[in-house]
């Protein structure tokens, strides 16, 4: 499977979903995430050495994907309408986080209008850094979404500080120990996971 994460609104959690997406598809089938963003988040999270996948710069992964089932791209921040052409026409899955902020969801609907203009069907929206309960900015932005026919994961990426942990251990949130928030920020990966690749 060939998945590519793009976040159109900067701090969506887009490496974190890419991330979190290569460790799961890499407990079903050899994985590597590709960084492709200028900044190369991926990169430096894995550079202690315990993300359970191989991260490749970009530039080298024309040489490292051959060897492996699945590839994640952790995009560049802000493409411009051509590079949203490009994602979507060269991954099977197209994976847009968003935040359910006023913000986040008016750039994300600038998104989805330029994908239906070119006609991509192959992308899915997945809410991210969902503040917990007594909120409801998830629920509401889910049902939203949903009503104008936008597709999305049912699942819900909580915010938990446990994430923020995770890029300093180096690890997936699932690597942290004795912090019960990382098994549950684990859990909402796993669910969204199972949505595309059960």
């Amino acid at each position: 499977m060939f998945l590519t994460v793009a976040g159109f609104k900067g701090g969506v959690g887009k490496t974190t979903t890419a991330v979190h997406f290569a460790a799961w598809m890499q407990q079903h089938a050899p994985t590597v995430l590709v960084d492709g963003d200028p900044n190369r988040s991926a990169t430096t999270w894995a550079r202690h050495g315990k993300l359970p996948f191989l991260v490749v710069d970009e530039r080298a992964a024309a040489r490292s994907a051959r060897e492996f089932t699945h590839i994640v791209i952790d995009t560049k921040a802000r493409p411009e309408e051509e590079d949203i052409k490009a994602l979507a026409e060269n991954c099977d899955l197209l994976i847009i986080p968003t935040k359910p902020d006023t913000l986040s969801l008016d750039a994300l609907r600038l998104t989805v209008n330029t994908l239906k203009a070119i006609g991509a069907t192959n992308y899915r929206v997945l809410l991210t850094i969902v503040p917990p309960r007594p909120s409801r900015d998830g629920e509401e932005a889910y049902a939203a979404l949903t009503q104008v026919g936008y597709p999305v994961f049912r699942t819900l990426i909580r915010r938990f500080k446990a994430f923020e942990d995770a890029v300093t251990a180096g690890v997936p949130v699932s690597g942290l120990t004795g912090n019960p928030r990382a098994l549950e920020g684990w859990n909402d990966y796993a669910e969204a996971g199972k949505e595309f690749y059960p």
